[in-house]
């Protein structure tokens, strides 16, 4: 896909990997739309759309609720006049093993990361259709490919994007509508906040081959790739520094 005078929307996208993917968009002369659940204008982004001839605009949409999805799409849609793009990066931290999450807690994981993506893309898919095709990606997370203590919902959650980005791949390629999983490891992000020093310091000198955290600019670049490569559809890309694939 030529990224030039195409709507690439992206939930939030107003910080972290969301940000940099909106950054990275208009760098290649797209269009942003993006959404988060408090709306906020981010300076820089406006700045880096400017520098590239385009534009962004920012949304207030709280994806947990179906509604909200849905009328999210339609208000992008009516403001710019297509959809080709959608990038779900909103999510966060679910802490809690089995017996210390919370129901509700359990409960919203799974609105804002599984549920919004079923609103979003019916939504989405149709306008994308009626264009001859788009783009979606998903954005899981390394902790849904391995057992990880202490934060069961996260690791549910984020496990059902890649078999999730594949039953769209397959139902949705007819329309050219191509649907991949972008999966990162250990990345440095306000999300990474909680850890204390010694934990951070283990993922460094363990955990990761690498020997250093990834960062939102390492993860756009691979989500502007998979929507840029026409031939790529029912994915999941880990992007971790080795983390996952090792014994040891």
């Amino acid at each position: 896909m030529d990224l030039k005078g195409k709507v690439c929307v992206v939930t939030g996208g107003t910080s972290g990997i969301g940000a940099a993917a909106a950054r990275n968009f208009s760098a290649k002369g797209a269009h942003v739309a993006a959404a988060s659940r408090r709306g906020t204008p981010n300076a820089e982004l406006i700045a880096a759309a400017e520098a590239s001839g385009t534009s962004i605009r920012f949304f207030k949409a709280d994806v947990a609720d179906p509604r909200t999805c849905r009328d999210c799409v339609d208000r992008i849609f009516n403001d710019f006049g297509r959809v080709d793009v959608l990038v779900h990066s909103a999510g966060g931290a679910v802490p809690g093993g089995l017996y210390k999450v919370t129901e509700q807690d359990w409960m919203n994981a799974f609105a804002v990361h599984v549920h919004s993506i079923f609103h979003l893309v019916r939504a989405a898919a149709p306008l994308m259709a009626q264009q001859g095709g788009g783009a979606i990606i998903l954005l899981g997370s390394a902790a849904g490919l391995r057992g990880c203590l202490g934060a069961l919902a996260y690791g549910v959650v984020k496990g059902a994007l890649p078999q999730f980005a594949r039953s769209l791949a397959r139902e949705l390629a007819d329309q050219n509508i191509r649907v991949n999983c972008v999966s990162p490891g250990i990345i440095h992000t306000p999300f990474q906040n909680t850890l204390t020093p010694e934990q951070a310091k283990n993922n460094i000198q363990n955990r990761i081959p690498l020997h250093r955290e990834g960062t939102p600019a390492d993860v756009a670049v691979l989500i502007v790739t998979l929507v840029e490569n026409d031939f790529i559809t029912g994915e999941n890309v880990v992007i971790d520094g080795g983390m996952t694939m090792r014994i040891v």
